[in-house]
């Protein structure tokens, strides 16, 4: 063999390794994307389902106002998902929820009121204090009757309307009237804390006593006067999931915006306390 083919074969032999080499390095290129893409395909599938749907919150009337704004929030960050509300009197909202009512969350104004569903055994885990509430006297604006502090309330004369002793408003009133040995017998006993508000807002009364939430939600429609006595008497509202919730995914993500930093400050902005 002469000197040029043995130089001729001896190039071959080098090109021939390596586009061998090659071969290898695509190939393990190729199997190294596959496994990537097949990891990323199950992180995919492995990753929180997306919420949709209708979310039912039964919720103490005082609650009204700041409930609407977060189920406000909660849409935006769920596109898909709708919140519906159900507002009134706890004692009137925990009845219903027992009597079979389909609702995937409850906010009390009490927790003698959540103990009527959590005795039924239709709620999940312990039910936990989101924030808390303390009365006023809303009275018409600019206090014609000069109404400063509850016993004040006791003038004859003087048109008053309480919540109804079963709601967690009217327990409040009267056990800061009991502590302060005062008896009152108001124009009506109204079935939740607006329905007492109401009242004064379209003067069909001089005074109510509600939340100082109330007040801070009425405007210049009330004006607000404070008591010591009210300190005595602080409501601690209790949320929970329930049971038969149709929703129940969406539902503690709601109640998780309730207890979240976002939910503290709408919360508080709207006069409420910290639990």
């Amino acid at each position: 063999m002469t000197r040029s083919k043995r130089r001729t074969r001896r190039l071959l032999q080098v090109a021939g390794a390596g586009a061998a080499v090659l071969m290898a390095l695509s190939a393990c290129s190729s199997s190294d994307d596959s496994s990537s893409a097949a990891a990323g395909s199950s992180a995919g599938s492995s990753s929180s389902p997306k919420l949709s749907g209708a979310v039912t919150v039964f919720a103490a009337a005082s609650l009204q106002e700041s409930f609407t704004t977060l189920g406000k929030e909660f849409e935006k960050q769920h596109p898909g998902t709708k919140v519906s509300f159900n507002f009134g009197g706890s004692d009137t909202l925990a009845a219903s929820i027992t009597g079979g009512a389909p609702a995937d969350v409850f906010a009390a104004a009490s927790a003698k009121t959540m103990a009527t569903v959590t005795d039924k055994n239709d709620a999940v885990g312990t039910p936990a204090t989101f924030v808390r509430n303390q009365l006023a006297i809303a009275t018409l604006p600019g206090n014609p009757d000069k109404i400063s502090s509850l016993k004040d309330l006791t003038e004859s004369g003087l048109k008053v309307v309480l919540c109804d002793k079963t709601v967690p408003c009217g327990a409040a009133a009267q056990k800061a009237l009991d502590a302060s040995r005062l008896k009152l017998t108001p124009a009506s006993y109204e079935q939740d804390v607006k329905s007492a508000l109401t009242k004064v807002e379209l003067k069909e009364a001089d005074a109510a006593v509600v939340y100082q939430t109330d007040v801070k939600a009425a405007g210049d429609k009330v004006e607000g006067v404070n008591f010591p006595e009210s300190a005595g008497a602080v409501n601690d509202y209790p949320i929970t999931l329930l049971k038969n919730a149709p929703n129940a995914a969406a539902a503690k993500a709601f109640i998780a915006l309730v207890q979240s930093a976002e939910g503290r400050r709408v919360l508080t902005e709207a006069g409420f306390l910290k639990p």
